[in-house]
Parts: C-alpha cells; structure tokens; sequence
C-alpha cells in the first residue's frame, strides 16, 4: 500500500528479469478482472481498507491459488502462524533485504512450477 515501498519493490523485480503489476490497495488489485493470474504475489500484512491475510482468504475462497510472500512492519506470531498455515510462501520481516525477497520469489516461482527442491 505504501507507494514508495511499491516502487521499490517493483524495481526490484523488474531488474530479477520479471514482469511486474503492482496496485495501489488489495481491492484494486481483486478488481483486475483483465490480467492473468500472477505467478506470485508479494503484500504487505497491514493495508487500508483490506489486510493481507483477508486478501489471502478471499483468493482461497475463489480458487485462486498464487503463492503469496508476506512483508510487515508489524509482525505478530499469530498473524504469521496464519498466514503460513493458510498457504503462504513466507512471511518477512520488514526491512527486508533485496536478495531476502529474490529468494523467496524464486522460491515461490519454484514451488509453483512444481520445480522446488525437496
């Protein structure tokens, strides 16, 4: 949710080698009817209007089944307990450093295309 968090991350990405959409809030993103399913989200926990994990139940609720890697500033054993429980690749701790968020992203990428070491 925050824009220059985003900014950054997206960057980030981009210069990984991958394409990237980013949105302004949970809801913007759910109401993106016309892209593709992504092959891995990265959210923030703590967003206006929809958290990261009601954004996870409301994927799961619609058979939507991208790997999820969570960033907060605010993290709680609770909250992360859920969110991995639910499915989530991982829950970081922010600041996150770029190759923290490179290796789980390749692991996500891994882990969906059935590719992931054991």
């Amino acid at each position: 949710d925050d824009e220059g968090v985003r900014v950054s991350l997206s960057s980030l990405i981009r210069s990984l080698g991958y394409n990237v959409r980013s949105y302004a809030s949970a809801k913007e993103f759910l109401a993106d009817s016309d892209a593709a399913e992504p092959d891995c989200i990265i959210s923030d926990v703590q967003m206006p209007e929809m958290s990261g994990d009601r954004l996870q139940a409301a994927l799961i609720a619609a058979g939507r089944c991208s790997p999820i890697i969570f960033m907060t500033a605010f993290p709680t054993s609770a909250m992360r307990e859920r969110v991995l429980a639910a499915g989530a690749q991982a829950f970081l701790d922010k600041p996150v450093a770029g190759n923290t968020i490179a290796l789980h992203l390749e692991l996500a990428l891994q882990r969906r295309a059935g590719t992931a070491p054991s």
